[in-house]
């Protein structure tokens, strides 16, 4: 044998010495073990990959796993308790082994599962103990009978509604979450249509809504009222979401419909106020009222919404959630007087002796839902009974509770976008001013801030909000749909608060906000670096960079995208000399394309073969020597000569061999020549331009391959 032959041989003999080292044919110990005589489940369950072996339809192990005394051994591991005396870290193993594999999601599991009724019967007995159960066993069974809902609904369904305790003993369980879990399957995986609207009126005729909403009554325990609340509010979304997708199905949900309804809601609230009022039934209670009323996005984003559409994007609520609430309103204004006791908490500011509470702060955000749906007879009940004025007192109590602050702002904001007066009737805007004296509250609130800034302490947490209230005010002044009725309330204030809002205005408010859209970051790295330092901001400020930004989003994206983006001239208020001198110089630059390319390909010549040379493919199991200067300078000019080329294109500059006129720098708005002298610059510029591109993917490429030798 000739002495290359030797050589292949001897690599082709260590290809098969590596591919043996690292395991790579190696076979499952799976069917090793299947293979031996007696093998028991909990021995395949020891083993790592069963769970890997099972999903990739190991036929082996789908056909032990399916023999019936192996089902109804994983069965039983998750649903009865396993030996207290086991360590902890191990007690549970088995149980989740046992739940992966019969929701793995194999149709051979599946079908022998969803089609044995004494397998089923033995899951179903796991309902049947009393509570509590383990929460592990829990969601075990419920992701288990979940997985069979999806994949044999007919089969399990049939199965559940012959068990005429199936809901009572759910909802006996229902301080476990996992069963929670499980009502959400019945509801939202259940296909198709038909047999879907088959399981929602079967559970509609079992009660449960109405066994849900008893539930929330002040007598039951805090576990169950809040899961009960939960469930409630994940029905609504599911079925206004599926109602929006399934448009063609003109049969109502039943279930969404007993929610709206006015008895209903109605029935919930007196088990909200009925005996004691405790603030766990308060919160879970109306989070289930906000749902209801839940038809725009809540938050910051609802109240962007609110100040740029106004009374556009106002919603159509079901007029019986409204009706039922609005006797109510009195019970919740109670709830802002008197809320629930609550101990004293220790904040980062202080000791909190009375803190706001979570009973209060969603009466809050209850009030300000409601008066987003612009219903008139809501929004003079609110204002009858003052409502506004207690939550504006609060306001400026709780300085430090933003959550608070935000849905009192909406609350202000959602009155003065949509008040109307008519002739002979007030306008829903006129307790603000008149009995309310929002002015002067911002007014006192703003001067009592500044005071104690000027006295070295602290600016208050609401500040911020009340900014947003007052620009809100002063716009609704100028536009808003009752403007002419609020300019004449501002008109009836004493002469000394008119003086001073029109001062503040004119001055302060102005000036707040001139300050609130300067760009920070820019202003501190300037200021920062010295205080001697007497050269000038660059810099635009941030109404520029916002401008800048929002005509970015908007654009198209063209071939001349680079040279579009950014600012021009006449957008930068000051500092134009600095600007302009600087990029001006750049078009003194003469980037010269062939001397660099020549350059580029000296270095690769040094450890770079072209592919054309190479008369046999390359071994990759040679030993290759790395010369990491060479690297390094490859790499260091590919950095550098990318950067070079992006600045240089970004700004325009001609990249051609020679300095021409065309070289000049078209900076923003200024210098940009027609279309058809654009079309000869790309023209002549096109050979070089190539070359450009050729050089960056090949840069590209050498800096991604010099990556592993760092």
């Amino acid at each position: 044998m000739e002495e290359e032959d030797v050589l292949q041989e001897c690599k082709a003999q260590n290809r098969k010495l590596l591919f043996w080292k690292f395991d790579l044919n190696n076979t499952s110990h799976i069917d090793q073990l299947l293979d031996r005589e007696g093998v028991t489940l909990r021995e395949l369950m020891e083993e790592e990959d069963v769970l890997q072996e099972c999903k990739a339809q190991n036929r082996k192990l789908l056909l032990f796993l399916s023999k019936d005394h192996c089902m109804l051994e994983l069965v039983t591991l998750i649903t009865e308790e396993p030996p207290s005396d086991l360590e902890e870290k191990t007690r549970f193993k088995f149980p989740n082994i046992a739940c992966e594999l019969l929701t793995s999601d194999v149709a051979l599991i599946n079908d022998k599962l969803g089609g044995d009724e004494s397998l089923l019967e033995k899951l179903y007995h796991f309902l049947e103990q009393e509570p509590p159960l383990n929460p592990l066993l829990a969601s075990f069974f419920s992701k288990t009978i979940g997985n069979l809902i999806a994949r044999k609904t007919d089969q399990v369904i049939s199965f559940l509604r012959k068990k005429h305790n199936f809901i009572s003993l759910v909802l006996n369980h229902i301080d476990a979450s996992a069963m929670m879990d499980l009502l959400l399957r019945l509801i939202s995986c259940v296909e198709p249509a038909p047999l879907r609207m088959e399981v929602l009126n079967w559970l509609n005729e079992e009660r449960l809504i109405q066994r849900l909403t008893e539930l929330m009554h002040t007598g039951r325990d805090e576990e169950r009222q809040s899961n009960a609340s939960q469930t409630l509010c994940d029905i609504i979304r599911l079925s206004r979401d599926q109602a929006n997708q399934l448009s063609e199905v003109t049969e109502p949900d039943p279930l969404l419909a007993v929610l709206e309804s006015q008895e209903n809601v109605a029935e919930l609230l007196k088990n909200m106020f009925e005996g004691e009022r405790t603030e766990a039934s308060v919160v879970n209670g109306t989070q289930v009222l906000l749902t209801l009323l839940e038809s725009r996005r809540s938050g910051l984003e609802g109240l962007m919404d609110l100040y740029s559409q106004g009374c556009e994007r106002s919603y159509t609520v079901n007029s019986s959630i409204l009706r039922a609430i609005e006797p109510h309103l009195k019970d919740f204004q109670q709830l802002l007087l008197n809320p629930p006791m609550r101990s004293a908490i220790l904040t980062t500011v202080g000791v909190l002796e009375q803190p706001l509470g979570s009973a209060r702060l969603h009466v809050a955000r209850l009030v300000a839902s409601l008066l987003q749906t612009c219903d008139l007879s809501i929004c003079q009940e609110i204002c009858r009974l003052n409502t506004m004025d207690l939550l504006l007192d609060l306001f400026f109590k709780y300085t430090w509770n933003n959550f608070l602050h935000l849905q009192v702002e909406l609350c202000v904001a959602s009155i003065l976008n949509h008040s109307e007066g008519t002739p002979g009737q007030n306008s829903t805007s006129d307790p603000l001013f008149q009995h309310c004296q929002l002015v002067q509250r911002i007014l006192d609130a703003w001067e009592e801030n500044d005071k104690i800034q000027a006295e070295g302490g602290r600016r208050r947490g609401n500040m911020g909000h009340l900014t947003r209230i007052a620009n809100t005010v002063v716009q609704n002044l100028e536009k808003g749909l009752a403007h002419s009725q609020m300019n004449d309330l501002i008109k009836e204030l004493p002469e000394d608060c008119r003086g001073r809002w029109e001062s503040f205005v004119g001055d302060t408010l102005r000036e707040t906000n001139r300050r609130n859209t300067v760009d920070l970051v820019s202003t501190h790295n300037l200021h920062s670096s010295s205080e001697d330092d007497d050269m000038e901001s660059p810099f635009p400020n941030d109404l520029s960079i916002q401008q800048a930004f929002s005509d970015y989003q908007i654009q198209q994206m063209t071939a001349n995208f680079v040279d579009q983006f950014g600012f021009n001239d006449e957008e930068f208020s000051e500092h134009d000399e600095n600007i302009n001198a600087a990029f001006d110089r750049i078009a003194e630059i003469n980037f010269n394309i062939d001397a660099n390319s020549a350059a580029f390909e000296a270095c690769c010549k040094e450890r770079i073969q072209q592919f054309d040379d190479c008369e046999e493919e390359e071994d990759i199991w040679d030993e290759k020597e790395i010369n990491y200067a060479t690297q390094i300078k490859i790499l260091l000019f590919c950095l550098l000569n990318s950067h070079s080329l992006f600045i240089l294109s970004r700004f325009g500059v001609s990249l051609s061999s020679d300095s021409s006129p065309k070289s000049a720098v078209r900076n923003g708005g200024g210098g940009r020549g027609s279309a058809s002298e654009e079309e000869d610059v790309e023209e002549e510029a096109s050979p070089q331009h190539s070359a450009v591109a050729q050089t960056q993917s090949e840069c590209y490429n050498i800096t991604h391959n010099s990556e592993s030798f760092r």
